[in-house]
């Protein structure tokens, strides 16, 4: 029964596997039929999970920690904030003192929806050598894109766990600063800071207090009595600092409203010897901090932030060692990765010779300006003084007396500018050295040329200019006959007459204004435009001496574009500025001979162990552009400037002259804009036979005081006698003793719009 109903089943089987029109026959070829079209089946592959890893170590490389947070996994931005995360590896990049990273690719394992890429990091540091990890990074496909599942060990392995870095530093002592001769400038010492409170001064005790005080801290008694003049009698008013071993003995004497407080710092000998080009060090501010730390710095050291301790960190700041562990969230150590050893500082010697620049710098005390001894034949800076002046000893917090540091912040006469190498001023009738340069070179002058100078200058078509004697003869009527502005003005009356008919030597010893501005407009009108101009340029105007050693100005030279412009150049006004120190620089040129060397500031950086590593030499960088013939044409008429009773500076400098120290030099007066003018006075000696001193070049400079002959050139004289008989000879004739002056008061008494000499 079982059979038939098996075989009845095959049977159905059978049929219904027939065509669909009835009962067909079991064995005919069956007909053929259509046949269904396999699907279409799309492949998407998966991203390149090399190219992502790569993005992402490249963006580590350039430390674009918000490009690497965006291409975290969701798991893992939920795990740490971008704030976070970026502040993880900056800590661990900071302590390890990083300065290059190296990223590699080493291999990829890829899934469907993973990805294991494995990679190499080279740290190379400053304080840690090269740190080399292999790390394996895994990613996830999120949204199409491989996803990063970060932890700390993607960073270091063994800072998975919330592990951290720490730097244990060794900090060698900052290096010291000396002048030419040794003699300290700048060193760690053991120093007192002196002040006063008014209102313990003993009544019969105040001139002893003053005087001893004086004799410290190198201020005169009328600029001490005159701090606290307006204080209160329970202030404490700052006077200076001193070593603890200069304190000792006016300590012992018990000085009524006198307190001392001891203090152990970086200390700045006298006050500040030269400080704007020394410059001073602060506390590592913290918005520079990790710019430090990936130098080696742990953050606590104070760094040079101006003039020479800036300039020079490097060296006096040493090669800082550390050991770099690996800390665990408790705070113990669970490794050590590096160690490196410190090595030692070196000290700075500079070119400046110190009692020459204090006695510069109390030459132009009281004034805004400065004054530039350069070395004649070198380019060493003997003395660079600006003032107003400051004590960089007021940046150290341990000193009581840094709470007058925010009023020198504050002061309006910015004391902290260096007005040698960064002031930008007018060169006045300084300038007209140049302007004859350009004219003998010119072939239409010689040095006989003659040019009547009288009080007008009347070539323009549209205006008179009046010469300096011209101004001179106006103040001395008004102030001598005292006559009003509506009474007719007797020039003949006058002592200073026009200078009269002049050679071109002549000229510069008279400063005669009118004779440059005809060689301006006439070089101008012979289609001889950018002489004078360019003249400057080879003098090194316009451009920064190299000096390198701090911030410097390039000044202004422009070509003129119209006959004003050039009649104005001519003497040194309109687009013409300069720093003293291009000015001394050529002054220097124009005594050795014609070569331009670029002034220096360091004699030699001296490491406390090893032999220098590196010495003063002469550098060359130009040579000025003038025949020997022209140059002792322009030398000479920079004697005749001294030396010629009819010269400008004659009768300012005879103390130079009887103390048998030759000189030749030029001074200027510069229209200011505002106020009084500029005054200058620049020069070379010419005693090194005789003294057996090398000659030096001067360039002073005084801002709005008045004709350059009444400031700048006794400040000159004083510098020079100073520098070959260790102190000065003269007073100021504004001075009634060395120190103590009378209310500066230009002759003529007012401002004026008229150039003098």
């Amino acid at each position: 029964m079982k059979t038939k109903i098996l075989s009845l089943l095959v049977i159905v089987i059978i049929l219904s596997s027939c065509s669909s029109g009835g009962v067909g026959n079991p064995f005919a070829t069956p007909e053929p039929t259509a046949t269904l079209r396999a699907p279409d089946v799309v492949r998407t592959p998966a991203p390149d999970a090399r190219a992502a890893m790569t993005l992402f170590l490249e963006a580590y490389k350039v430390e674009s920690y918000a490009t690497m947070y965006s291409m975290l996994s969701p798991l893992s931005q939920e795990a740490i904030t971008q704030e976070d995360f970026t502040q993880r590896y900056k800590d661990a990049l900071n302590a390890m003192s990083l300065t290059e990273l190296e990223t590699e690719v080493l291999s990829v394992l890829t899934n469907p929806n993973s990805a294991q890429v494995a990679f190499r990091l080279t740290y190379k540091t400053v304080l840690a050598g090269d740190l080399i990890r292999d790390i394996t990074g895994r990613l996830t496909l999120d949204g199409g894109q491989w996803r990063v599942q970060w932890d700390e060990g993607m960073i270091l392995p063994e800072l998975v766990g919330g592990n951290k870095l720490a730097m244990d530093y060794q900090i060698p002592s900052r290096g010291d600063i000396y002048d030419r001769d040794g003699a300290a400038i700048a060193a760690q010492a053991d120093a007192v800071a002196l002040g006063i409170v008014p209102g313990q001064i003993h009544p019969d005790g105040e001139g002893t207090l003053l005087y001893e005080l004086s004799k410290i801290t190198g201020k005169t008694t009328q600029e001490i009595q005159d701090s606290y003049a307006n204080a209160g009698a329970d202030w404490y008013v700052p006077v200076g600092e001193v070593t603890a071993d200069d304190a000792e003995r006016i300590l012992r004497m018990n000085l009524g409203g006198l307190f001392a407080t001891p203090y152990q710092a970086r200390f700045y000998f006298d006050g500040g010897v030269a400080p704007q080009s020394v410059g001073y060090v602060i506390t590592i501010p913290a918005e520079d901090l990790e710019e430090y730390q990936r130098l080696g710095y742990g953050g606590s050291e104070r760094v040079g932030y101006a003039g020479l301790e800036k300039w020079g960190e490097e060296y006096l700041t040493g090669t800082h060692g550390g050991s770099l562990y690996v800390i665990n969230p408790e705070g113990q150590i669970v490794t050590r990765l590096a160690q490196s050893d410190p090595g030692p500082s070196s000290s700075l010697y500079l070119t400046l010779d110190k009692d020459l620049q204090l006695y510069a710098q109390e030459a132009i005390k009281g004034f805004s300006g400065a004054a530039v001894v350069i070395e004649r034949d070198t380019g060493r800076i003997l003395a660079m003084a600006s003032s107003p002046g400051f004590d960089p000893n007021l940046f150290e917090p341990t000193n009581i007396n840094n709470q007058a540091l925010p009023a020198l912040l504050n002061n309006v006469n910015q004391p902290l500018v260096n007005r040698a190498t960064q002031g930008q001023y007018p060169l006045g009738s300084v300038f007209k050295v140049i302007t004859m340069s350009a004219a003998l070179s010119s072939g239409l002058y010689t040095e006989e040329t003659t040019y009547e100078c009288g009080y007008h200058f009347v070539e323009l078509p549209d205006r008179v200019l009046n010469d300096w004697t011209y101004e001179h003869c106006q103040d001395e009527i008004q102030f001598s006959y005292q006559i009003t502005p509506d009474d007719p003005l007797d020039l003949n009356t006058c002592y200073t007459k026009p200078s009269g008919v002049l050679t071109l030597s002549e000229s510069l010893m008279r400063s005669c204004n009118p004779y440059y501005w005809h060689i301006g407009l006439d070089l101008y009108s012979s289609q001889r435009t950018t002489d004078i101009a360019n003249m400057a340029r080879a003098f090194g105007l316009g451009q920064a001496t190299g000096l390198g050693q701090g911030a410097e100005s390039s000044g202004l030279i422009e070509d003129p574009t119209d006959a004003i412009q050039a009649v104005n150049q001519s003497i040194g006004q309109g687009t013409v500025l300069v720093t003293p120190l291009q000015v001394a620089s050529f002054m220097a040129a124009l005594g050795n001979g014609g070569t331009l060397y670029r002034p220096q500031l360091i004699e030699k950086i001296q490491p406390l162990t090893d032999d220098p590593t590196s010495i003063f030499k002469p550098e060359a960088r130009g040579t000025l552009p003038l025949s020997p013939e022209y140059l002792r044409v322009l030398q000479d008429a920079m004697i005749s400037v001294v030396e010629n009773q009819r010269g400008t500076a004659y009768s300012r400098l005879r103390s130079i002259r009887s103390y048998g120290i030759p000189v030749a030099g030029k001074t200027g007066t510069a229209e200011s804009g505002s106020g009084l003018p500029h005054a200058w006075f620049a020069g070379y000696t010419m005693a090194e036979e005789n003294t057996g001193l090398p000659d030096i070049a001067i360039a002073v400079l005084v801002e709005n005081a008045g004709e350059g002959s009444d400031y700048a050139a006794p400040i000159f004289q004083r510098i020079v006698e100073t520098y070959y008989f260790g102190s000065p000879r003269s007073t100021y004739w504004f001075e009634t003793t060395f120190g103590v002056t009378k209310t500066p008061t230009p002759i003529g008494g007012i401002p004026t719009e008229t150039p003098r000499p």
